[in-house]
């Protein structure tokens, strides 16, 4: 019995072949002992005379051979390696398809929800639950289905989307060009997957319906800056409310005013009109500082005329002469006088030269003349 080495030796993990001892032979045929004249032979071609020697195969075939079992191949015999092969082709099908079938039971029946997700179940499209994160089991699809969402993810909406226009009219007949933002999350998965066919399109309506409504009863200036936070938290709970009443199950987070300024095809005609407002403060202003100064003079006046004609009671004739006398004081103060005493009267009288003289103005210092030392 001999073993065959080199390249043509069985591989490790088959038991070795053993053949039946023969003729010490090369790896390439017979070393020229067949009588072909000596010299390696190819293994693959045929024989000298045309075809093979009846009785004598080669190591190929030998290998071969075994390989294919007791029953000699044609698929009645053991498996390559040993392994059985099975006579009937429909064993192979069942064999696949109980494998597909339990891929199918697997993949579709085990669920990964995240610790930031909650997953939706229907079973033939009904609602029957909510699962919480973890490898949730579930009847395998289609009878059985689950949609994941998560719900700390804070999803946010822009208006306008892009670099476009919002303009807004406001509760004074303003327009005003409004950029803002709406922040919101899913609060029940269940009636986010349910009640509303398009959540986001339904919650950018509701707040750009909210925030009109409040800025149609707000005036420009408190768009503009005074009111920014009252507007927000207004504007945050119509749109709750509004989603609420939908059963949205959605949570609104914040809104937030990015920009408020005057559409710019007014700008100047803005301008203008702010100018105008500011000079109409000023001017009300004005009016009302002389209004407190005439109040408090006629205060004043009357406190006086009160506290004469306290004392005009206590002494109404001294009262009356003092009042005559000052009366006149203040009369001919402010005129020219003559006084002519009875005794000695003369004739003749200038009185056109009896007229008070203006006194003279005073003189402005002259300036330097030139030259001089200041």
């Amino acid at each position: 019995m001999k073993i065959i080495p080199g390249w043509f030796a069985r591989p490790s993990i088959l038991p070795p072949i053993i053949l039946p001892a023969e003729t010490p032979k090369g790896p390439w045929g017979n070393n020229g002992n067949d009588g072909s004249g000596g010299g390696p032979r190819n293994p693959w071609a045929q024989p000298p005379g045309g075809r093979k020697v009846p009785g004598k195969s080669s190591a190929l075939d030998e290998f071969l051979k075994r390989t294919r079992g007791p029953g000699g191949g044609g698929g009645q015999g053991g498996g390559f390696g040993g392994f059985p092969t099975p006579s009937n082709p429909g064993a192979l099908w069942a064999i696949g398809a109980a494998i597909l079938v339990g891929l199918w039971l697997v993949m579709t029946s085990f669920h990964q929800i995240g610790p930031q997700q909650r997953g939706v179940v229907t079973v033939f499209g009904s609602y029957v639950g909510t699962r919480a994160p973890g490898i949730q089991l579930t009847w395998p699809a289609p009878i059985a289905s689950v949609r994941k969402y998560d719900v700390s993810l804070v999803r946010t909406e822009n208006f306008p989307r892009g670099d476009g226009v919002n303009l807004t009219l406001t509760g004074d007949q303003n327009i005003v060009d409004l950029t803002y933002s709406v922040q919101w999350n899913i609060a029940d998965p269940k009636d986010y997957a349910f009640q509303l066919a398009k959540p986001e399109d339904t919650v950018r309506a509701a707040a750009e319906s909210a925030m009109r409504a409040v800025i149609a009863t707000t005036s420009l200036d408190q768009a503009l800056g005074s009111g920014r936070t009252t507007i927000e938290s207004r504007v945050a709970e119509q749109t709750q409310a509004l989603l609420n009443s939908y059963r949205a199950g959605v949570r609104i987070q914040g809104v937030s005013i990015n920009r408020a300024a005057a559409p710019q095809q007014i700008v100047e005609d803005f301008n203008k009109v702010t100018v105008a407002q500011q000079e109409a403060v000023g001017e009300v202003n004005r009016a009302r500082s002389y209004a407190q100064q005439v109040v408090a003079k006629a205060q004043g006046e009357a406190g006086a005329f009160d506290r004469v004609y306290a004392q005009y009671k206590l002494a109404p004739e001294v009262t009356r002469r003092r009042m005559y006398y000052e009366t006149m004081e203040k009369v001919l103060a402010r005129s020219d006088k003559t006084v002519i005493e009875q005794a000695g009267v003369v004739p003749y009288l200038p009185l056109g030269q009896t007229r008070r003289v203006p006194e003279p103005a005073i003189a402005a210092p002259a300036a330097p003349a030139q030259g001089a030392v200041q």
